[in-house]
């Protein structure tokens, strides 16, 4: 059995690999006081940073589970993810309202990928 740590601190890693799947840590916008696109643009962007240091990209996404403060973003959102997901490569994907750990964030999202080969 093959498992690789990375980026690991007490209470968790944000990039855990095991054999040739990638679990990354929940992600959250870089800025936390912008607006639903943008908090998903970062958030994703700090997906795509994590996936390449793992050795794997967006094109490689399995699942993805979306966690969104409140559905009446859920529209803007989707126009961000659309844009960022290649096309005919989506991920088998959940998105649930769920309460932040900031009130300010709107947006969290965990993602499980398949390394490059």
């Amino acid at each position: 059995m093959s498992l690789t740590r990375m980026e690991t601190g007490q209470r968790m890693s944000r990039i855990v690999i095991h054999n040739d799947t990638v679990y990354l840590c929940g992600q959250v916008a870089a800025d936390a006081n912008a607006d639903i696109r943008e908090q998903t643009s970062t958030m994703l962007e700090k997906v795509d940073t994590l996936l390449a240091q793992a050795g794997s990209d967006r094109e490689h996404l399995l699942s993805a589970t979306l966690y969104i403060r409140d559905m009446k973003d859920f529209a803007a959102m989707n126009e961000v993810w659309d844009a960022w997901v290649p096309q005919g490569q989506a991920p088998a994907r959940a998105c649930v309202e769920a309460r932040m750990a900031r009130a300010e964030l709107l947006v969290e999202i965990s993602v499980v990928a398949a390394l490059k080969k």
